[in-house]
């Protein structure tokens, strides 16, 4: 499976070395009284998203649309590191799945996502592919939901799209039809090693020989970690993907093919269940 060919976004050399030097010091190290105030007085909404729930799936939103209307949004979401990442996240993935669910075997290709969302990269996938195709989006809470389905109806999918509410472990036996790819894309950073090891233990079940796994591993090298901890609430552990492979490699995930994203933060990781190692 060859890296997609689509368009990313990047900075250049000199943008890089100026934000390591002076904009990562000043969010990291800045009170953040003051900068939570600076947001707050600005009615910035990618804050307000993440003090209700950090990380959440209105902050990806917000990142993934990339027009807000607030001074300070335009300033974090056009120009920082980790929102243009994870717009190159979506790209990236959204092709490899459609590709991934192009060649699957069986029809309609079966796509389980963990941690879904409203579902916007399964639903880029979806448009992607041209083979039948359907997802099931497993997600904790259900108030993305209402916004996903708006999403699916938008795209055309509304009859192609599943939503459970619950985690994975417990809503598994509700997934009736043969999974041919689960997507895991923005969620281990979210997680304990023994909550991914658990969740492995359950995909493992459902997803038969031959099935893909679509995941991402995640860099500290956006530099604003300390920022993000302080002012957003937002605590995402970083891990190589190497580090990430070893929590599915015992549950026989093999084959692996990485794609990092040129900002060097996300990579994009997928095995195939029985793969060869």
């Amino acid at each position: 499976m060859k890296k997609p060919d689509v368009e990313l976004e990047a900075i250049n050399p000199l943008s890089r070395i100026f934000k390591k030097a002076v904009i990562n010091p000043l969010a990291n190290y800045l009170p953040a009284r003051l900068l939570k105030k600076f947001l707050a007085d600005g009615k910035s909404e990618l804050a307000l998203a993440n003090w209700q729930d950090p990380g959440g799936w209105r902050s990806m939103v917000i990142s993934y649309n990339g027009n807000p209307e607030k001074t300070w949004d335009k300033i974090m979401v056009n120009g920082g590191m980790v929102p243009m990442a994870l717009r190159n996240r979506r790209k990236i993935g959204a092709a490899c799945i459609a590709e991934l669910l192009d060649n699957a075997a069986h029809r309609p290709a079966h796509a389980v996502c963990l941690g879904a969302g409203p579902g916007h990269i399964i639903t880029d996938a979806m448009l992607k592919a041209e083979k039948d195709c359907r997802a099931t989006l497993v997600d904790i809470s259900s108030d993305a939901f209402e916004y996903g389905r708006k999403l699916a109806r938008e795209k055309g999918l509304e009859n192609r799209v599943t939503f459970l509410q619950g985690d994975v472990r417990e809503v598994k036996d509700r997934i009736t039809e043969r999974v041919d790819l689960v997507k895991m894309i923005g969620i281990c950073e979210y997680l304990s090693d023994s909550q991914i090891t658990s969740i492995v233990e359950t995909i493992s079940q459902i997803m038969p020989e031959g099935a893909a796994l679509v995941c991402n591993s995640i860099s500290d090298s956006h530099g604003t970690d300390r920022f993000f901890r302080r002012v957003f609430g937002l605590h995402m552990i970083h891990r190589s993907p190497e580090k990430l492979k070893s929590f599915f490699e015992p549950a026989g995930f093999a084959d692996w093919r990485v794609y990092p994203e040129p900002l060097g933060i996300y990579t994009l990781m997928i095995a195939k269940k029985g793969g060869q190692s």
